[in-house]
């Protein structure tokens, strides 16, 4: 008798148009159990609308983190929900998640995160040759990604021979390689200077700012609070304002 595989069934297909990017719905977070549990997320609810960028701000340890996280799916929430691109996180099983974040979502992060040993191409190729992209061919898709972030001479450099700027453009490219409809990036800024952080801003809104895509990013530095469509303040876990379109 052979042996026959049991298939996975595919991930859920994407709701048609939907009106928002996300839409959080009575969020909340906890860690911990009894007298231990810390709640980090005390009903949030906030929509992130398509074309925008969108900044959360806030004191250190208010949930702005925990947040995006959530809104990723890399974290569960205690109760409520999150809907992003018409779908329901909370419908989806672990697997379902994974599969439908590594297509639909893409990190920028305060650490580069950048493999040392390879080029800046190889870098912001990962997420294509994790999805199985042939390798040769996602590092020509990403050489392509990162021209258009102003990195084409690049291409072939190792992290080491970049600047703190131009290493976070490789993340930026990483993030954008597989044409992510949802950008979620936490402290991009952080570690560059003026200059470096202003271009690094740029960037996500000309690249990421699409009709056919929404930008979060987590930031405390006040000085690109300019490029934010709408932002949200954040305090003890809560929304405490939401300024710009609506």
């Amino acid at each position: 008798m052979v042996a026959t595989l049991e298939r996975k069934p595919a991930a859920p297909p994407l709701a048609a148009s939907p009106s928002s990017a996300v839409v959080c719905t009575a969020l909340t977070k906890s860690f911990g159990e009894g007298d231990t549990q810390v709640q980090v997320l005390r009903g949030i609810d906030l929509d992130v609308a398509f074309g925008e960028m969108t900044l959360l701000v806030g004191p250190s340890g208010c949930g702005k983190t925990t947040l995006i996280s959530v809104i990723a799916g890399l974290l569960n929430p205690s109760d409520g929900d999150v809907n992003i691109l018409g779908n329901s996180l909370k419908k989806m099983r672990a697997w379902e998640r994974t599969a439908f974040r590594s297509k639909n979502v893409g990190f920028v992060f305060q650490q580069y995160n950048l493999l040392p040993s390879l080029t800046a191409a190889e870098n912001a190729a990962v997420p294509l040759i994790i999805a199985g992209v042939p390798r040769k061919q996602a590092v020509a898709m990403a050489g392509a990604v990162l021209e258009s972030v102003g990195l084409g001479e690049r291409v072939k450099s190792l992290p080491g021979q970049l600047s703190g700027g131009q290493q976070q453009r490789v993340a930026i490219a990483r993030a954008l390689v597989h044409e992510p409809r949802l950008l979620v990036c936490d402290e991009p800024t952080a570690a560059l200077d003026a200059k470096s952080g202003q271009t690094v801003m740029d960037l996500l809104k000309a690249v990421a700012c699409k009709p056919d895509r929404a930008v979060i990013v987590v930031t405390h530095d006040n000085r690109v609070y300019h490029f934010g469509d709408r932002i949200v303040t954040m305090s003890d876990g809560r929304i405490e304002s939401v300024q710009g379109s609506v």
